[in-house]
């Protein structure tokens, strides 16, 4: 039985399904990372390539509330997605989220957030957010999740502070995703 709440075994809707990530899921999900375009706005333009995506990977591993993102109905990955720096009872982050390019515009990512978001309200009143400055495309999917902007925050990435936008939602007083 796993002990960490930030990785459970059974978030699953009609569209997705969210396993723990593992090491055997890495050339699966690589397939997917290996297009320059998944990656043209995010901060770190060159993770496409085998060695910054195994950083990235070995990051996703260590931090233990990491999941591939599979086609609920085929099993097949089409992304990667965690949450991470839990603050106790009162927040969670979402994020380091990607998809292969033919899982854009689908509906897919909202399915993901939406099970995502579900799940950690029910230990927390909010969850952030942070998205490259330079990330149009993951601002406008977060924002109609009904995410607000709170604050820009610089944060280390390859060597260098990267702008990057905080969002935040908060726990819906009765609404669900």
């Amino acid at each position: 039985m796993n002990d960490n709440i930030w990785q459970p075994h059974n978030l699953q809707n009609a569209l997705v399904s969210l396993a723990p990530l593992t090491a055997d899921d890495f050339e699966r999900l690589y397939t997917l990372a290996s297009d320059p375009l998944v990656w043209e706005q995010h901060p770190q333009k060159d993770r496409w390539k085998r060695e910054i995506f195994q950083g990235f990977f070995d990051g996703a591993m260590a931090c233990g509330s990491a999941f591939v993102i599979e086609n609920a109905k085929t099993g097949e990955a089409m992304g990667s997605t965690r949450f991470y720096d839990a603050d106790g009872e009162s927040s969670v982050m979402i994020g380091y989220t990607f998809y292969g390019r033919e899982y854009w515009s689908k509906g897919y990512n909202s399915a993901v957030k939406a099970l995502m978001l579900e799940y950690a309200f029910r230990f927390v009143d909010k969850v952030y957010l942070h998205i490259g400055a330079e990330n149009i495309r993951s601002q406008i999917a977060t924002m109609r999740l009904g995410a607000v902007k709170v604050k820009e925050l610089e944060k280390p990435m390859g060597g260098k502070n990267i702008l990057h936008h905080e969002y935040l939602i908060r726990r819906p007083s009765e609404t669900k995703f």
